[in-house]
């Protein structure tokens, strides 16, 4: 963890969790049942401590039936968008999901009392996710940055160019918004997702660091994401794979 620590965080009141889907009929399923166990365990915890968890879907531009996909878990809050911009949809989908929790609870959460969690519809996060990134936040974090891994898309020799070019462990450097989780108060002051078609997770990342947050940088919450080379966001990490997996003479690391 790095950054100024807190003596005592604010208890966690209310998790907001946004996903950007566009055209994800086939991987959204794998992406929202695996949010279902991680929202279980945390309901696993004892009150009065157990937080109310907020989900919410943005269907951004889609195509296919991701939009019928996502009406299966009633549950989830939904909202329909045509920006095509990962960055619109995380940023407009925070939003609505902190708009409604505010509104919706009796002891309105102040923000500092709002952990918001992103992750990606072509990804599943672990059964742990949430319970560890609330024992981080327990423990000062104002900033979680997680890891990814690929999924069996990417075929085994593959994996092994992409896991020599990764840097994956505690204190890790990459930036994934399909694993990221910031204190609500935090995520405002640094100005929000910016409205961009690509990398608005490293931007929000910098400004966060700007303000000077608290951040935990932990491989204990890797999240399985698509090995697709063709993706949703013009340099996402289906461009990542392409650019370090796909080049035969190609070295380093990018810092994602």
């Amino acid at each position: 963890m790095t950054g100024p620590s807190r003596i005592e965080a604010a208890r966690i009141k209310d998790v907001v969790i946004v996903v950007p889907v566009r055209d994800e009929e086939v991987l959204l399923p794998r992406c929202l049942n695996a949010l279902t166990a991680a929202i279980d365990a945390l309901c696993a915890v004892p009150e009065p401590e157990r937080p109310r968890v907020c989900v919410l879907l943005v269907l951004d531009h889609c195509t296919d039936l991701s939009s019928r996909v996502a009406a299966n878990w009633s549950a989830f809050r939904r909202r329909e968008i045509d920006a095509g911009a990962v960055g619109v949809a995380r940023r407009e989908g925070i939003r609505q999901a902190l708009g409604h929790v505010r509104t919706r609870n009796d002891d309105a959460a102040s923000a500092s009392q709002i952990w918001i969690a992103t992750t990606d519809a072509d990804s599943a996060v672990p059964p742990h996710w949430l319970v560890t990134q609330l024992a981080l936040a327990r423990n000062g974090a104002e900033l979680v940055l997680g890891t990814v891994q690929p999924d069996d898309d990417l075929a085994a020799h593959e994996l092994l160019r992409w896991e020599a070019l990764h840097t994956i462990g505690e204190g890790h450097p990459h930036v994934h918004g399909a694993n990221l989780g910031v204190r609500a108060d935090r995520y405002l002051a640094a100005g929000e997702f910016a409205p961009v078609d690509r990398d608005e997770d490293v931007l929000l990342v910098a400004a966060l660091r700007q303000l000077g947050v608290s951040e935990a940088r932990t491989a204990l919450i890797p999240v399985l994401t698509s090995g697709r080379r063709i993706g949703r966001a013009p340099a996402g990490f289906a461009g990542y794979l392409r650019d370090h997996v796909d080049a035969e003479n190609k070295s380093g690391i990018m810092i994602r």
